[in-house]
């Protein structure tokens, strides 16, 4: 019986190992850095760091978006969004981008994620409210929206999907091609040519929720993270 109880015992301490590592593994509770030379130097895009992030002190210097419209800089920095006031979208609609970390975790010690919003209303505003769909260096993806409070469309840490391309290492680079559809009743996040996740519309626009699937579209960024995007667009469905 003793020997029972060791080996349940040892079973339950592995246990907890391999879930404490998967849990820091998609942690977010560290501490946003401040980014030297922040602020957002393209011409027409503007942004906002999260609530939480501005009630640590950040702001939107504390990040930096560098580059050009066709290859946008990133380097965070408290979580952020990105947008210009004149990209926006309504109807039917797909936003798509390629996303690039250079170098996977290199200002992190897990992975952080990055990738498109749409749906931005009062923008820059408490009142904000967008949906955002970002990939992890890791084959984990997140759909999440703020409307202005955040609600989760795939859970607090997102889920693996072999769609979502994997680092070979730290350090190594990773890329991810994301496109956000808007069709009829459902929104799509597709990841390398696969979609990932379909929501009904009924489930994101509401109180609490998004105003609307029309609006201004952009891309997100976590904190402590270094990216490039490029060929942001939106085509009509």
């Amino acid at each position: 019986m003793r020997c029972i109880h060791v080996s349940v015992l040892a079973v339950a301490l592995v246990t907890a190992m391999f879930i404490s590592a998967g849990n820091r593994a998609l942690a977010q509770g560290d501490a946003a850095r401040s980014v030297a030379g922040g602020g957002v130097s393209v011409t027409g895009w503007t942004g906002k760091i999260d609530a939480n992030e501005e009630r640590s002190g950040s702001t939107l210097a504390s990040a930096k978006l560098s580059g050009t419209p066709a290859a946008l800089q990133v380097t965070t920095g408290p979580a952020v969004a990105y947008w210009n006031p004149a990209n926006k979208a309504a109807g039917n609609y797909t936003v798509k981008a390629t996303f690039t970390e250079p170098k996977y975790m290199n200002v992190n010690d897990h992975p952080h994620p990055y990738g498109i919003m749409i749906a931005g209303n009062d923008l820059g505003t408490p009142q904000q409210s967008y949906l955002y769909c970002a990939a992890y260096g890791n084959g984990y993806f997140i759909v999440r929206g703020f409307g202005p409070q955040a609600f989760q469309m795939n859970g607090g840490r997102g889920e693996m999907n072999a769609a979502v391309h994997k680092a070979a290492g730290v350090g190594q680079p990773v890329t991810q091609e994301i496109a956000v559809s808007v069709k009829g009743d459902k929104v799509d996040c597709a990841i390398n040519g696969t979609v990932v996740g379909s929501y009904d519309k009924a489930a994101l626009v509401g109180p609490g929720k998004l105003k609307s699937t029309d609006g201004i579209y952009g891309i997100r960024f976590a904190h402590n993270t270094e990216g490039t995007v490029t060929g942001l667009a939106m085509t009509k469905n």
